[in-house]
């Protein structure tokens, strides 16, 4: 027995030393997809107040009924585009195209989907997709909430 306990406890230090440098590995992968992900947030950081307020609709006051059948919704939107003049054209067509797209989007869309941000960030990524197959060119970076009230009938 007392031959055998160096051997184990070589073998115990080598299992352990294994299992370390694979730990250390992987937790470097995923520095290195959050170190990508942290780079393509601050390019899209880096735009100022007046370029964002050229590239950016707004879309007021939509009130319709949600899924449930004893609940309305009343709903702001911003959208932004890729370029100002994509903007332009984005104005044009927003209250004949995208509105109604809105208003089927939230018809299907029962109020606890939205009762988290998790939910709402859904719908969001749901409406770009939506609009921008309605769009000829797809030019819509994103769509989110400013304003959200979800009431009883």
């Amino acid at each position: 027995m007392k031959k055998m306990m160096p051997w184990l406890a070589t073998m115990l230090l080598a299992i352990t030393l294994i299992v370390v440098v694979v730990f250390v590995f992987m937790q470097g992968q995923n520095g290195t997809k959050d170190d990508t992900h942290t780079a393509s947030a601050s390019e899209a950081k880096k735009m100022t107040a007046d370029e964002i307020v050229e590239v950016s609709s707004e879309l007021a006051q939509i009130k319709t009924n949600l899924a449930d059948p004893d609940r309305i919704i009343m709903v702001s939107f911003s959208f932004r585009l890729s370029d100002k003049t994509a903007k332009e054209d984005f104005e044009k067509i927003k209250s004949i195209t995208v509105k109604p797209i809105i208003i089927q989007a939230l018809a299907d869309t029962k109020a606890e989907e939205l009762s988290s941000a998790k939910g709402m960030k859904q719908f969001n990524e749901k409406l770009t997709g939506l609009i921008n197959e309605a769009l000829s060119e797809p030019n819509l970076k994103s769509a989110s909430f400013s304003d959200i009230v979800i009431a009883p009938m």
